[in-house]
C-alpha cells in the first residue's frame, strides 16, 4: 500500500500549470473553450498532493471524446473514471457528471487532466470549489487539516477520493450560496 502524500504548498505550481496549459491548448486548439487550474494546487497556501489538476472545458458531449483522443495521440493516458460522483442537491442526471480523465505522458510532471462539458454541474463544481477556497482561507485551512488526517490513514487513491468526496461536497454546498450572494460566475 503506497498511500497519499500531502506536501507543503509550492509557489511554482501556478507556473507549472501555465506551462502545461499552453501545451494542452496547442494540442486541442479550438476544442478547448477554456483551460483552468483546479484542485488544491490552484489554491494559494493549500497543501496538496503534488499533482496539478487541470480542467479543459469543451462545448459538447462528442467533443469530450474528440479532446480525449487528441490528448491520447500526444501520449496522454486515458483513465477511469468516466464520470464524477453526483453531489447531493445537484442534478442527478448522469450527463451532468460525465468527464474524461487523462494523465500526463510518461516521465513528465504529474498532471490529472479532466475534460468536462461547458455548463454541466461537474464543470461548474471544479471552478466554484476552487474560487470559494481562494476566497475563504479559513475553510481552505480546515480542508487542509482534513486532507492531512485522511492521508495519514495510508489509503489507496480510490479510497482516499471516496473519503474526500463528501467533505468536498460539504464545502461546495455553502459555496453555491456564496456564489448566489456575490454574483460569482465561472
Amino acid at each position: 500500500m503506497t498511500g497519499i502524500v500531502i506536501v507543503r504548498p509550492d509557489e511554482s505550481w501556478p507556473a507549472q500549470y501555465e506551462k502545461t496549459a499552453h501545451a494542452i491548448a496547442g494540442q486541442l486548439g479550438e476544442l478547448a473553450q477554456r483551460i483552468d487550474h483546479i484542485g488544491s494546487t490552484s489554491v494559494p497556501g493549500l497543501p496538496a498532493k503534488d499533482i496539478i489538476d487541470i480542467q479543459v472545458t469543451v462545448g459538447t458531449e462528442p467533443e469530450l471524446d474528440d479532446a480525449a483522443e487528441r490528448m491520447a495521440s500526444a501520449d496522454w493516458e486515458l483513465r477511469p473514471p468516466r464520470r464524477d460522483h453526483p453531489v447531493p442537491g445537484l442534478p442527478a442526471d448522469d450527463l451532468q457528471w460525465v468527464k474524461r480523465l487523462l494523465v500526463e505522458p510518461m516521465y513528465r510532471r504529474r498532471i490529472n487532466l479532466h475534460i468536462r462539458v461547458d455548463g454541466r454541474a461537474n464543470q461548474r463544481y471544479a471552478l466554484l470549489f476552487r474560487d470559494y477556497l481562494r476566497s475563504h482561507p479559513d475553510t481552505a485551512q480546515a480542508y487542509a487539516v482534513f486532507k492531512r488526517q485522511a492521508a495519514a490513514l495510508r489509503l489507496e487513491i480510490v479510497d482516499y477520493s471516496d473519503l474526500k468526496d463528501p467533505v468536498c461536497d460539504l464545502i461546495y454546498l455553502p459555496a453555491e450560496e456564496w456564489a448566489a450572494r456575490t454574483g460569482w460566475t465561472p
